[in-house]
């Protein structure tokens, strides 16, 4: 993890607390109602294991996540980016970015899926045969990534800003700067943000579909939003190219001193997006022919993107606004946070396993899940982190 300072302690517990999230999306998924299970390929599943126990809060849980968790983590990765870069110089950061992140996602993260889809192909096959098991993941399931596809395309994104940083240095800075002088204009940064969210992320997921992955073997991505990820990751590394803690995020900051109204309009907005997949009024207005099928897709659309800057915004400043000082367990949890993300699958997959025939609630199981998840992991990160290579890079 980076250094952590006074500074940027906010920073690091806003990218804790969104892995801790995503151990507690990847644990709602097998219990969410539109859960589906591949026997023939557990790969085109919709979550690794899939029980017979459903409930419908976890899929406001788990969609609300969807909407914007990924990109904020994009754009957290791309804050502190040149200024790494102008400290290590090229090749230097580039070896590191090597170590710390290439070389965990290809060989420890097709160690750990390994161990968590064993599970999915036992549920499938009903086989404990291990060489048989290797032969389909690889084959069959064509090597899949996981929850580690998020670290190698973070990766691509760190090599392809090496390459922009060197021609485009000035236009960076010159751009954090502007941004920056925008503290006290916080709803034309918040305009400025939905715009650029809608042109990266609406003319794509039209054209080809909100769900569509593609890759080979393990380097999958999901192309309906690499524009979006992009996007954000580069508006990270405009944002950190000025002293945001002073600027645009201050704790005196207009923007910041209005977390209330974004946590307020992102709750609201998610709400209008999820009371439309439950009563459909859109699709029921084009059945009717009240209101064309473009024009459906953009009102949902526009709003999906509203939730998406809305959420990223309130994370942001709520944050910011509230923690000042630090706490040991969570600074233990910000030192681990990036093994946890690498290890957490393992024991989601297995507890949900453990958990199929067991005659309890799914929100139950959810919580139970979470908590064995999140701490073994952690538990596992901390023991592993003892090994001074592990701590140096994890």
């Amino acid at each position: 993890m980076p250094e952590k300072t006074n500074r940027n302690l906010w920073v690091d517990y806003l990218r804790s607390a969104l892995t801790v999230l995503v151990v507690a999306h990847h644990s709602s998924l097998a219990y969410t109602t539109f859960a589906r299970f591949d026997k023939v390929a557990y790969i085109n599943s919709t979550h690794a294991i899939v029980d017979g126990k459903r409930w419908i809060g976890l899929d406001i849980f788990e969609n609300f996540n969807d909407v914007f968790f990924m990109s904020l983590m994009f754009l957290i990765g791309g804050l502190f980016l040149t200024k790494s870069i102008l400290k290590k110089g090229t090749l230097t950061f580039i070896k590191d970015r090597v170590f710390r992140l290439f070389i965990p996602f290809l060989f420890l993260g097709t160690f750990f899926m390994l161990m968590a889809y064993f599970p999915s192909y036992y549920v499938a096959h009903e086989n404990t045969d291990f060489a048989a098991y290797v032969k389909d993941f690889f084959t069959t399931e064509q090597w899949p990534v996981g929850p580690p596809w998020f670290i190698w395309v973070l990766f691509v994104f760190n090599l392809l800003f090496v390459f922009i940083h060197k021609f485009a240095a000035g236009f960076i800075r010159k751009s954090g700067e502007l941004l920056s002088g925008w503290q006290q204009k916080p709803f034309l940064f918040f305009l400025l943000m939905l715009g650029f969210t809608w042109l990266l992320y609406v003319p794509v997921a039209h054209r080809i579909g909100a769900g569509t992955w593609t890759g080979y073997g393990p380097f999958d991505f999901q192309l309906s939003r690499i524009l979006l990820y992009f996007g954000y990751f580069l508006l990270g590394v405009v944002i950190g190219n000025a002293d945001f803690n002073t600027r645009i995020f201050s704790v005196d900051s207009s923007l910041v001193k209005l977390w209330w109204l974004w946590a307020l309009l992102a709750v609201i907005v998610y709400t209008l997006l999820t009371l439309n997949g439950i009563y459909e009024p859109l699709r029921k207005l084009v059945v009717e022919n009240k209101l064309k099928v473009f024009n459906a897709w953009m009102i949902y659309y526009s709003v999906y993107v509203a939730s998406c800057t809305l959420s990223t915004l309130a994370f942001i400043t709520v944050f910011r606004k509230f923690v000042q000082t630090g706490a040991r367990w969570w600074d233990s949890l910000v030192e681990n946070a990036y093994l946890i993300y690498l290890v957490h699958y393992i024991f989601v997959t297995w507890t949900q396993f453990l958990l199929l025939d067991v005659q309890i609630t799914a929100f139950l199981k959810f919580v139970i899940v979470f908590a064995v998840a999140l701490g073994m992991s952690w538990g596992v990160s901390f023991l592993l982190r003892k090994f001074s290579i592990v701590k140096r890079y994890l």
